[in-house]
């Protein structure tokens, strides 16, 4: 299970930077288009994406036990998205063996 959870966040790691060099390479995410920012689907899609960060913090607020790795966590989260958060998960992975349960990767880790 590890090891698919490592592929599987790698995957969208290197997807997510490609495709996000791709499209800096095509144009600055400043000249999106007004009509583009005022679309009802852009802005729905917005706020489905940005609840979907927040949802994923929840879950690290709950496992970092460092106020300052939360904020820290937040800020990346809302800046980077999907980068941030296949990060965060591929730091998780990479801390327990591949025999771990999935339990090592989502419970709370033990104040030090």
């Amino acid at each position: 299970m590890i090891l698919t959870l490592r592929l599987f966040f790698g995957i969208v790691l290197i997807s997510m930077l490609a495709v996000t060099s791709w499209a800096s390479l095509q144009c600055s995410i400043l000249k999106i288009p007004s009509a583009v920012l005022s679309h009802p689907w852009f802005i729905a899609t917005m706020f489905d994406t940005y609840w979907a960060f927040l949802t994923f913090y929840c879950w690290v607020v709950y496992k970092e036990v460092s106020w300052i790795a939360r904020i820290g966590w937040l800020v990346a989260i809302l800046l980077l998205g999907n980068i941030a958060m296949a990060i965060y998960m591929l730091i998780e992975l990479f801390r327990v063996p591949l025999t771990a349960n999935i339990e090592k990767v989502l419970l709370r880790r033990v104040k030090p």
